[in-house]
């Protein structure tokens, strides 16, 4: 099994109707044990790509902002309130 100390800090999502699920948190235990920074969401009651099949549902929205939040973060992105997709 391949060591996973030194990878960069990771944002994983996985979906709890999704047949890749188990891998996703098992992919998210052992970053962990390696101690690598690791955010990990589990969207209850969404399948494979559901964000992109319906983009426009309450979860999907959720999961995307969180999703565009991190990547702001981690990219030092600052945003103004109200700006449209943010």
């Amino acid at each position: 099994m391949a060591d996973l100390a030194g990878l960069p800090p990771t944002y994983l999502t996985v979906n709890e109707l999704d047949c890749l699920r188990d891998e996703g948190l098992e992919y998210a235990r052992r970053l962990l044990q390696a101690g690598v920074s690791t955010e990990l969401h589990c969207w209850p009651g969404t399948f494979h790509g559901f964000a992109t099949l319906v983009p426009t549902a309450a979860i999907a929205l959720r999961a995307t902002a969180t999703l565009h939040a991190a990547l702001r973060a981690d990219l030092g992105v600052r945003t103004t309130a109200g700006v449209a997709g943010t």
